[in-house]
């Protein structure tokens, strides 16, 4: 059996909260292993020509959700790696699309450590105009309602660390995941 690592394989897609660092692991992660990198998100703006907050603002978040599906069925034809959202895999059979055509990998990190990274949130239509303390319980709540989908992903790795040392905990894991799967 190939190794998971191998570029000839199908897409790995990484999932989890905004500011857990997929778009920054993405590159670092692609470049290891020989891949293209894909940010959906980068993707819908190129595609819509305007950002995700005017996205939301202009057209509500069910149309970007529409064209977010649509950079992820895209990004699904090559063996890149694949950042998503961090809503992308709780829409509706989204989580079951993804394992089967690829590795999903969940990247984790507590909503103290999310709101660090974020900086800035008036980009981030879903915390912008919130007060700070209303920021970290929303990304509370939707980590608490998206975990039931993060959990489906094959493989969970803590993210709280430098994106080299998340890239070799992921190529780790997937060394793991393919000897499970002999």
């Amino acid at each position: 059996m190939s190794s998971p690592t191998s570029p000839k394989l199908g897409p790995i897609f990484l999932v989890g909260m905004m500011g857990v660092g997929k778009s920054t692991v993405g590159p670092v992660l692609a470049e290891r292993l020989a891949r293209p990198f894909v940010d959906t998100d980068a993707a819908v703006e190129a595609s819509a020509g305007r950002t995700i907050a005017e996205i939301f603002a202009q057209d509500g978040e069910s149309a970007f959700r529409c064209l977010e599906v649509e950079a992820i069925e895209e990004s699904s034809r090559v063996g890149a790696v694949v950042a998503l959202g961090g809503g992308a895999i709780s829409q509706h059979g989204m989580a079951e699309r993804l394992t089967s055509r690829g590795t999903v990998v969940w990247l984790r990190a507590e909503p103290r450590v999310l709101l660090e990274r974020i900086g800035d949130v008036t980009s981030r239509p879903l915390l912008a105009g919130l007060k700070p303390v209303d920021q970290l319980e929303k990304l509370r709540l939707l980590l608490e309602e998206r975990r039931d989908d993060y959990v489906q992903a094959q493989i969970e790795v803590d993210a709280e660390v430098e994106a080299d040392e998340v890239a070799d905990r992921i190529v780790a894991a997937m060394g793991e995941f393919e000897s499970k799967d002999r």
